[in-house]
């Protein structure tokens, strides 16, 4: 199984369905800045399911700001990252992953890709496909049980 993680795309849609058509994911996720760019790209790729949370630019009061999924026998947390306050360290989300006893924990916010282990935990964060610059996503497999990620450049 692939999984597509996106966040922060601020209105850049292009990106995102430029690394669809590159990595023909089995799941999309997106972490937040960015609501309506999901649901357009969910209505460009109707057949690829998403999730989604929002961020703190998307105003979406009345969704979850933590979203737990699971898929392939693992367990993946979502969020945009602002609600653990991503920008002043991992702690939080680290705590949060544990509690949760998630495998994976994907979120976004500080538009700098990071891959790092909490204890039994993946912390994920994509970093901004939205960028201008050099936008970055990334890919998660789960296949026999196992569990990897990898950040990527669009570019």
């Amino acid at each position: 199984m692939k999984l597509l993680v996106f966040s922060d795309s601020h209105g850049n849609v292009d990106n995102m369905a430029l690394a669809v058509e590159r990595e023909r994911p089995d799941h999309i996720f997106h972490l937040g800045d960015g609501w309506q760019d999901a649901e357009r790209i969910h209505d460009m790729f109707p057949g690829i399911p998403l999730e989604q949370v929002p961020g703190n630019c998307d105003f979406r009061m009345t969704e979850p700001a933590v979203k737990l999924v699971s898929l392939g026998g693992k367990r993946i947390l979502l969020c945009h990252g602002h609600t653990y306050r991503v920008k002043e360290g991992l702690m939080d989300v680290g705590y949060a992953a544990r509690e949760q006893k998630a495998d994976l924990l994907c979120f976004g916010h500080t538009h700098v890709p990071t891959q790092e282990w909490a204890g039994e935990s993946l912390l994920l964060n994509p970093g901004s496909i939205g960028y201008w610059g050099k936008p970055t996503y990334a890919v998660v497999k789960i296949e026999d049980g196992r569990l990897t990620a990898d950040l990527r450049k669009l570019v």
